[in-house]
């Protein structure tokens, strides 16, 4: 898979995946990212995640936590989860354990999980000399598995009288690593990741006679990561008479601040068994720092971004199945530059004084998102799930370069297709949950297939960069998911 390098690779701040309308992600190259942050339960993953026309009675009190007032007796939650990408190019392992309760008019919940994430199994070929600081082994633990840590709470209050639910909830996770990030700095020798995401929310959900609601919640997301970059440049020891490597560190800091606003109606239809429900949601991004990864073409320097979408949500129960399907549209606009260190002299004669911008990037995104699904009970202890998730992304790039007084275009499309299943098994004390996913239509910089032989393996990870506007070759992975999901009433 070939893909020309832009920049904005992966903004990595839309961490949650599974509120997937209300933070809305960016991507500019087909980056395959796995559901990292998916630590909450939820009932229609199997069925691709809808949840425009469709319920999802654990999922939806953590992602607007004024939906909190629709729990029943209380309940304790375990949704330990795996995903692992082909091509040994990462993986990972969570543990997540929550809780939810309704007490009179007042509500809440918490949640902790303990995450292990794994890097990619990068490889050095041939004799490497070190000089200057230590460079671990790739193959060594500390090199490959880091932890994350995550907390969650919420609470929430309803107005009985007038049928009104307000509801705040706060998310924080300490982090040593995001998924697939090593693999974003070819040609590294290392990489020490550090940081944290912080999501606050603010809920309000207002229901009327006939089944039908209105629901609003305010999104505060932020991001803040630095990334300590090792490389090995070679050199010629006139001592010894041999090539050596002198290990170099590059910091990077990876910062993104999102407000959100997210809007959702739904109702049920004239004719039986159906439901339909509309949702729009609006983001501001502001990126202060994007880190130098090395897979861009143009500069890490600040930018902002408006991301929106509208959607469309249908479903019908007819006995013991539910089938439900959404259709989202996301328009994104995406502004980035890069700033002069120094004057600098441009093609025609005039000067960029330091802060300048000598570079200007206008991204315009025209996204679309197709999530489907169904579900089958078989009598009262057992159901299956299926689902497929499709999205679309195309845009197009303006850069303005200053400096050489150059302008270029240049569009880019892919597609990328998640399947989905489920089963679910009912008892009187507990219910048992198994779903998983399998993402396909992405890729990750320097991986090949491993039934080619070493010498294009090196090849590959040794000419990731042909140039800085060259062509990027990003090897195609699959990520699979496995969750298995526990809830158990507290009577």
């Amino acid at each position: 898979m070939m893909r020309h390098l832009v920049g904005l690779c992966a903004l990595l701040a839309a961490l949650n995946n599974t509120a997937v309308a209300q933070l809305i992600n960016i991507k500019t190259v087909p980056v395959s990212q796995a559901d990292q942050f998916a630590i909450f339960p939820s009932r229609n993953l199997g069925m691709g995640g809808i949840s425009i026309a469709v319920a999802d009675p654990l999922l939806d009190p953590f992602t607007n936590p004024a939906k909190g007032s629709r729990l029943g007796e209380p309940h304790f939650y375990g949704s330990p989860y795996f995903y692992s990408v082909s091509s040994e190019a990462g993986g990972g392992r969570t543990l997540p354990v929550a809780a939810a309760m309704r007490t009179g008019s007042w509500f809440g919940a918490v949640a902790l999980a303990l995450q292990q994430v794994d890097a990619s199994q990068q490889q050095f070929f041939g004799p490497v000399f070190f000089e200057g600081d230590v460079v671990p082994p790739s193959g060594s633990l500390n090199a490959r598995s880091h932890g994350n840590e995550m907390a969650f709470a919420m609470v929430g209050k309803t107005f009985p009288e007038r049928k009104l639910s307000l509801g705040g909830s706060i998310f924080w996770a300490g982090l040593s690593a995001i998924d697939g990030v090593d693999l974003l700095y070819a040609r590294s020798a290392g990489i020490q990741q550090a940081g944290h995401s912080m999501d606050v929310r603010l809920g309000f959900l207002k229901e009327w006679e006939g089944d039908r609601s209105l629901e609003a919640l305010l999104v505060f997301d932020q991001l803040r990561m630095g990334h300590d970059v090792t490389y090995l440049d070679p050199f010629w020891d006139p001592a010894t008479q041999q090539t050596r490597q002198r290990s170099r560190l590059e910091q990077n800091l990876d910062w993104t601040d999102i407000w959100g606003l997210h809007l959702e109606y739904e109702r049920p239809l004239q004719a039986p068994g159906w439901r339909i429900g509309w949702l729009a949601t609006a983001n501001r991004m502001s990126h202060p720092k994007i880190p130098n990864y090395e897979i861009m073409s143009i500069p890490r320097d600040p930018g902002d971004s408006y991301a929106f979408n509208v959607g469309l949500g249908l479903s019908r129960t007819r006995g013991p199945a539910t089938f439900g399907i959404d259709a989202i549209y996301e328009p994104i606009w995406s502004y980035t530059w890069a700033d002069a260190a120094a004057p600098i002299a441009t093609g025609g004669g005039d000067t960029i004084p330091a802060g300048g911008r000598t570079i200007e990037n206008d991204f315009r995104f025209s996204n679309t998102l197709v999530r489907m699904g169904v579900t089958r009970d078989l009598g009262k202890t057992t159901a299956f799930q299926l689902g497929l998730v499709v999205r679309s992304i195309h845009y197009w790039l303006e850069q303005f370069d200053n400096v050489q007084l150059t302008q270029r275009n240049q569009e880019e499309q892919w597609v990328e297709w998640t399947p989905t299943w489920g089963v679910t098994f009912r008892f009187p004390e507990l219910e048992i949950r198994y779903q998983g996913n399998v993402i396909n239509g992405t890729g990750r910089p320097g991986v090949v297939p491993r039934n080619n032989n070493g010498l294009e393996l090196a090849s590959a990870a040794g000419n990731i960069i042909v140039a800085p506007s060259g062509p990027l070759t990003l090897g195609e992975v699959k990520v699979v998911t496995h969750q298995v999901g526990l809830s158990i009433p507290i009577r």
